[in-house]
Order: C-alpha cells, then sequence, then structure tokens
C-alpha cells in the first residue's frame, strides 16, 4: 500500500495541521486564498472538521463497543459469521492505514469471538487494551464493558 502523504486520519490534530501549514504556506504565495482557509489556531478544535487520528480512534472505539454491547445473547450462525466478515473488512477500509494494518494482524492472532454477546464484548475489550498498551495508555477493566457501553454505571450517573 503506497502512502505518499500524511493524512489527518493517521495523524493528530497539531501534526497534520503544522504539515498542512508548510503545504498552505507555499500555495498561499501563488494562490492567495487566504479568505476560503480559516487560520489554524492550536487552541480552536472545531467539530465540523474532519478527524484527526485520536478523534477517530475515540468514535470508532465507541462504535465498536456500543455495537458489541448490543450484539445477540445467542446469535444465529450467520449473525456470527456476518460480525467475523465485518471486522475483516473493516480492518481493510479503516481510514488509518497504520491502524488497520495493525488491526489486520491483531485478526490473525485474535479472531473475533462471536457465539454470544459476553464473548463479542470480552474480545473487543481484550484488543482495545492491547491497542492502549501500544499507546502507552492505561487498560480498561474488561470486567466492566456492559456497564461502560451498555447498561450505564451502577452509581446512576448515566440515568
Amino acid at each position: 500500500m503506497s502512502h505518499e502523504k500524511p493524512c489527518r486520519a493517521c495523524m493528530d490534530f497539531k501534526s497534520w495541521a503544522k504539515s498542512q501549514k508548510k503545504t498552505f504556506d507555499s500555495e498561499k504565495e501563488s494562490k492567495k486564498k487566504k479568505e476560503e482557509s480559516p487560520p489554524v489556531n492550536d487552541n480552536i478544535k472545531r467539530d465540523d472538521c474532519p478527524l484527526d487520528k485520536d478523534e477517530l480512534g475515540s468514535k470508532t472505539w465507541s462504535f465498536l463497543h456500543t455495537m458489541a454491547a448490543y450484539y445477540p445473547s445467542s446469535p444465529s450462525e450467520e449473525q456470527k459469521t456476518d460480525m467475523k466478515k465485518f471486522f475483516h473488512i473493516f480492518s481493510k477500509f479503516y481510514p488509518c492505514y497504520v491502524c488497520a494494518e495493525d488491526l489486520q494482524e491483531q485478526l490473525k492472532h485474535c479472531p473475533p469471538q462471536t457465539d454470544s454477546q459476553k464473548q463479542l464484548s470480552q474480545w473487543l475489550c481484550i484488543i482495545h487494551n492491547e491497542v492502549n498498551k501500544k499507546l502507552g495508555k492505561s487498560e480498561f477493566d474488561c470486567n466492566l464493558v456492559d456497564q461502560r457501553w451498555r447498561d450505564g454505571w451502577l452509581d446512576g450517573s448515566c440515568d
């Protein structure tokens, strides 16, 4: 896979903005399109801008964990097969190619566990924790996945 220029989905916002500033500065001299592009400000994040790597990752994990939380307790054979296919196809099209390739490798060594909602949620938590370890982030207690992604916290803070 050829990756000539880093994309926003593969970088944190500040790094991407800096790379864009270099391009912008050279284009600015020839085109003078200042008014078409709002200035980059490291202190302001706009909600209508493309997601950077961190935002994309966070929102993707939220989606995947929520999907697993609502997966059937006793799925049909078709649902099991479809969910396995989903993760394999998803790993091919994820916008951050580094993350996509990492997930493809993880799937080879630890394929999706789709026999029940509990198995899928636990498998996904383990996969997510592997990514967290690689990124130097803390691990999530997989005993709490249903509270976090389906039922809400026992203290009622989600009610």
